[in-house]
């Protein structure tokens, strides 16, 4: 149920900021300076709060426990479901936008390091569990088929592994190594605002304090 997502948001959020401040961050501050490294961790802050923003994450529990989509035999339920649908559809284009920048990130830390790259990608994994709930849930309440909720969440979900391919095909020769270093802490950036910002204040309204305290330390 919800309790046991808010737990594996928690633990999201935990390995996405161990991962910011003992990993990335401490790296890039060897790399390229106090200030340098500063100042990317802030821009990456800066610009996935302008993408947050703009494409605000939905809350899979509105879906849930709308009325309007119990009422089958009502006059209303027909209207009801196509906008149920169409949201849904515009929840998948919304993080798919939404995530692209995490593919990015995936990248550039598995450039650096490939055991790095697996970390943020299984945390990443674990933050997009809701919003793959969240494209399903109207999709499936809206059509009744469970297989057309799973395409819609598995296509808003690409946008991931296509960012990386973009950025692959891009720059065939590899980043420079300096400014891979700089993004890096920017990456942390957005690790970090992912978790504080967003999975943490989730997971607390999903499970206990105590249950998404544990996850997260």
């Amino acid at each position: 149920g919800f309790r046991r997502l808010g737990v594996l948001q928690g633990l999201a959020a935990g390995l996405m900021m161990g991962i910011s401040f003992l990993d990335l961050v401490p790296e890039s501050l060897e790399a390229v300076g106090f200030g340098a490294a500063n100042l990317w961790f802030f821009a990456g802050v800066l610009v996935f709060a302008c993408i947050a923003a703009l494409v605000p994450e939905p809350d899979a529990n509105a879906w849930i426990t709308n009325p309007e989509l119990r009422q089958e035999d009502d006059k209303h339920a027909k209207a009801a479901r196509k906008k149920v649908l169409l949201s849904g559809l515009i929840t998948a284009v919304g993080i798919a936008v939404h995530n692209a920048p995490e593919g990015v990130s995936v990248f550039l830390a598995s450039s650096k390091s490939p055991s790095l790259g697996v970390s943020l990608a299984l945390s990443i994994a674990l933050h997009n569990i809701p919003e793959g709930v969240a494209v399903a849930l109207p999709v499936y309440c809206a059509t009744g088929s469970r297989w057309t909720g799973l395409k819609m969440a598995a296509a808003s979900g690409l946008a991931e592994p296509l960012a990386v391919v973009a950025v692959a095909l891009l720059f065939p020769g590899g980043l420079d190594a300096s400014l891979v270093d700089g993004m890096l802490s920017a990456v942390g950036g957005i690790m970090a605002y992912i978790g504080i910002h967003e999975l943490i204040p989730l997971a607390l309204q999903h499970a206990p304090a105590r249950e998404v305290s544990s996850a997260v330390f």
